[in-house]
């Protein structure tokens, strides 16, 4: 063990890779033992807790050793509709191995994991990190099959980890495919700061969902007197339901860096990063032969096209935490920590990566810029909406006859969407993840726009053979667990309102419950450090106010029901004294109050 991991940090000496290095000892061990801590927290100069804090806060890591194959299967409602919860079942039995748990034979270990990205093609799952699609009774059985032979991965049959784009609709950028230099030529003849002034003409908003002005935070960032700037692309699209950035990056990839590397042109930066979600595995091979073909076409690297420009592009993956998409504590990540949300202001245009100025922007934004960079301000311009300029690029799933990627201009109804994707007796779809909003059959015409629907591009589709409160419930389940637990109001919050959800979903509240839930969603929603918990009380609020008989249909009919199970708490105490006769027991009854 000594030798290997000397050998991995020997390759990545710096601190800010301990992700990486954590990443490789988990791969090779399935776990990261005790001795690498040690021996890591020595080699890097780093306090062995500091380390051990990283572990715990990636889901990815582990402590305790898992199965040599570890079987993850996504728990996005997405994956419900499909069908999940049996599948799952069937997958235990299959294996022999409870949910949470290894085989005594440490041969596998499965678990749920929160949304891969794969929404259009589940149910899913990962395999040491890869992804597996179009999970069904028979490929479960194959999977099985492989495991308790013991296969080695790359002799799995190709189609169990077939992850298809499934663009069904293509607009201003989906339909042009650049040819690769394009952007930095016309950067070459144009000039930098006529480039700057072109994005700035198209009206480019961020497209991560926060919507701001993409020249302004360029300009922002380039003025700031430090020479040291950076590049990052946020391609850890965490949100359940989003899957675009994915699909960009298998297809489009050269397009995203070179809208990387128009950026570093214009802010004055030598290094970019992409920081890819560790569920996006399976793409990280191919993205790297992609950067070292640019850099042999002189198009990455030293003195870029002859153009005297330096800028290089590293790929960091993620290791599974939803709030790393939040951009400073996706720059904490970068930098080899614990992904908790920083304090605002400084933002990362002033103070970012290492303490420097950096530009973070979506991937969808960088594909825009490259294009923009390429076409001019006017085309991207000339359609959207006053407020809205371009298209947005969507990750349609759910209760629909063709999910996958639409690209719309902004301004389009939500009518045409459903129309288009094939979705029939729709009840309601949620727009923007589980931070986003739910909107009902009642708000079809509304527009996918900033100044009305905005989103970073989930779409998921509920008809109505579905209970919204399942889809609340996933969601709220979804928030508690992704908490990074920096803040009381988010990190207590989100568990309440679990709780409180729980209580109600299950037939157990009464009218006061909801109240409280209410009460409690404005607490998280006000209170919160940062966009995690200042969202998670979306899916509720947005469907209390929609369908208020629906909680209300689930609240007991019964006028008293306790709180808490006194003869319950008392079970430990009877085993200890060996008694279970009716004076070892409480029975809880309503008391009459006129009595």
């Amino acid at each position: 063990m000594r030798q290997f991991v000397q050998g991995i940090v020997e390759n990545n000496h710096q601190a800010t890779h301990l992700l990486q290095i954590l990443r490789q000892i988990q791969s090779r061990f399935h776990y990261i033992p005790e001795e690498a801590i040690e021996q890591l927290s020595g080699l890097l100069n780093i306090p062995r807790t500091q380390i051990i804090s990283v572990i715990e806060f990636y889901s990815f890591f582990h402590l305790t050793r898992r199965g040599r194959y570890e079987l993850l299967i996504s728990d996005s409602i997405t994956d419900h509709m499909l069908g999940k919860k049996d599948l799952l079942g069937y997958l235990e039995n299959k294996l022999a191995v409870a949910v949470g748990e290894v085989r005594p034979d440490g041969v596998v270990s499965l678990d749920n994991t929160s949304c891969t990205g794969m929404c259009d093609q589940g149910p899913a799952g990962l395999v040491n990190g890869y992804a597996l699609t179009h999970l069904d009774h028979p490929s479960i059985d194959k999977i099985a099959e492989l495991i308790n032979q013991q296969k080695p991965l790359s002799e799995w049959p190709s189609e169990l980890f077939q992850v298809d784009d499934n663009i069904h609709k293509s607009g201003l950028l989906l339909n042009q495919q650049l040819e690769q230099g394009a952007a930095l030529k016309a950067v070459l003849t144009r000039g930098i700061k006529e480039t700057l002034t072109e994005i700035d003409k198209s009206g480019l908003r961020g497209r991560g969902g926060a919507g701001f002005k993409t020249a302004m935070k360029w300009q922002f960032c380039s003025e700031e007197q430090q020479t040291e700037r950076y590049v990052v692309c946020n391609a850890d699209e965490g949100e359940p339901g989003t899957f675009k950035d994915r699909v960009l990056l298998n297809t489009y990839a050269d397009q995203v860096f070179e809208g990387m590397t128009v950026c570093a042109a214009i802010i004055g930066a030598k290094q970019g990063f992409l920081y890819l979600r560790g569920e996006y595995l399976h793409l990280h091979d191919k993205l790297q032969n992609i950067l070292e073909q640019r850099r042999r076409n002189g198009l990455l690297g030293t003195n870029i096209l002859d153009a005297g420009w330096n800028f290089d592009i590293e790929i960091c993956l993620g290791a599974g935490a939803y709030i790393c998409g939040e951009e400073s504590a996706l720059i904490e990540s970068l930098e080899g920590k614990a992904g908790i949300p920083r304090n605002r202001p400084p933002y990362p245009v002033t103070q970012g990566y290492l303490g420097k100025p950096t530009v973070v922007n979506n991937v969808e934004t960088f594909l825009a810029a490259a294009s923009i960079a390429v076409n001019g301000g006017d085309w991207f311009a000339s359609i959207g909406t006053e407020k809205s300029k371009g298209t947005k690029i969507l990750s349609i799933s759910g209760d629909c006859a063709r999910p996958g990627i639409y690209e719309y201009p902004f301004g389009v109804t939500v009518q045409t969407i459903l129309h288009d994707c094939g979705a029939d007796d729709v009840l309601g779809v949620q727009v923007g993840g589980p931070s986003g909003s739910f909107i009902s059959d009642q708000e079809f015409e509304r527009k996918l726009a900033f100044e009305d629907l905005a989103t970073g591009g989930s779409f998921i589709i509920f008809n109505t053979s579905r209970n919204i409160l399942d889809m609340v419930h996933n969601f709220t389940h979804f928030f508690a667990h992704e908490s990074c637990g920096f803040c009381t109001p988010c990190r207590v919050g989100t568990s309440l309102l679990q709780k409180q959800m729980d209580k109600i979903v299950e037939g157990h509240g009464s009218a006061g419950d909801v109240v409280a839930l209410e009460e409690l969603c404005q607490l998280v929603k006000n209170y919160s450090h940062c966009g995690l918990g200042q969202t998670a009380a979306n899916p509720i609020l947005t469907t209390l106010e929609r369908y208020p008989d629906l909680y209300q249909s689930r609240l007991k009919e019964i006028s008293y029901e306790p709180g808490f199970d006194l003869d319950g708490a008392l079970e430990t105490a009877r085993r200890m004294a060996n008694r279970d006769d009716a004076g070892a027991h409480l029975a809880q009854i309503e008391v009459n109050e006129h009595e």
